[in-house]
């Protein structure tokens, strides 16, 4: 039986740009939007409590389990309100939450080391399993085999450009189209076999293992995720307090161009031309963005937990 506390007690990554950007103070209320092992909650919590509020939101039952128990163990002084369901969903968790305002939100990113040290979640390519990568098991339908054998040649092209930045598209989906013409593939190590054989030799050589693009591509697909970064975002924007600050870690350069332009765009004032005697575009900042260019992780950091390698920050506070 698996540790389900121990597997996820992940290292948080940039954890002390985190709590000095976010700044909680007691009595305030935080959202980690992407509660994961509690790694970053546990700190947000002992400097809120004891009147302040924690919301943890988790789409994964087995993190809220864990967390669950970190929280209660590590900070039993502090309110937790630990939430299922993805950040996409947030204005209706929060509403259930019954609170009236946010002071800081929370989102990191990306898929748990947990979760890819699992083999049975079908998000690792060196280990066998059936192609799942559902984040949410329970409510999402999709999975990664579902993609794999239905989706038609251009769309698997579109999808691994657009989500894994893979150059060999064409070859590794018509790769998947033959394969899958005789037996449907079903397995990662089936599939990271094919993508294996569809990448020439010559470009096998670097780059890590050739099936890493591939397997990210199908993870963004099958938990919709950069559709559920705006709609998070956009939420998290609206419910936040005067003053509140929000933190992204993105891990992906579609990610971070998403929270770098919502943020932008939200923090646009009056667009007409300077010689306007009187603003008519009725444009009014609504954020004031702390991060000018997205924070990478310390070089100390990256060397201690590797995770945090392509790790970027991004902060903007609510005026």
């Amino acid at each position: 039986m698996v540790d389900l506390t121990a597997e996820y007690r992940h290292v948080p990554v940039m954890l002390t740009q985190v709590i000095a950007e976010l700044d909680p103070k007691e009595g305030e209320v935080v959202c980690d939007c992407t509660l994961g092992g509690a790694g970053h909650s546990v700190e947000l919590a002992r400097r809120i409590a004891p009147e302040g509020l924690l919301i943890g939101i988790d789409q994964d039952h087995m993190a809220l389990d864990a967390a669950s128990e970190r929280l209660a163990r590590e900070v039993p002084e502090a309110e937790a309100l630990v939430l299922k369901g993805n950040f996409s969903q947030l204005d209706s968790l929060l509403v259930s939450a019954e609170v009236p305002g946010v002071d800081c939100f929370l989102f990191d990113l990306g898929v748990s080391s947990p979760q890819l040290d699992i083999p049975e979640r079908g998000f690792s390519y060196t280990e066998d399993a059936p192609l799942d990568m559902r984040m949410d098991s329970e409510n999402n339908t999709l999975t990664a085999a579902e993609v794999i054998n239905n989706y038609n040649e251009t769309d698997l092209i579109r999808i691994l450009r657009m989500y894994g930045d893979e150059r060999h598209a064409p070859r590794i989906a018509a790769r998947i189209v033959a394969a899958r013409s005789k037996t449907p593939i079903m397995s990662t190590r089936e599939l990271a076999e094919l993508v294996r054989s569809a990448i020439p030799a010559a470009a096998r050589r670097t780059g890590g293992h050739p099936a890493r693009r591939t397997f990210q591509a199908l993870r963004i697909e099958v938990n919709r995720e950069l559709e559920a970064l705006e709609e998070g975002l956009g939420a998290a924007i609206r419910w936040a307090n005067p003053g509140g600050r929000i933190c992204v870690i993105s891990y992906h350069s579609l990610e971070d161009r998403i929270v770098s332009h919502i943020f932008s765009e939200m923090s646009r004032g009056c667009t007409c031309p300077p010689d306007f005697p009187v603003c008519v575009c009725g444009n009014v900042p609504i954020l004031h963005v702390r991060t000018r260019k997205a924070v990478p992780a310390s070089a100390d950091e990256v060397e201690g937990n590797p995770r945090a390698r392509s790790a970027l920050m991004r902060v903007a506070e609510k005026l």
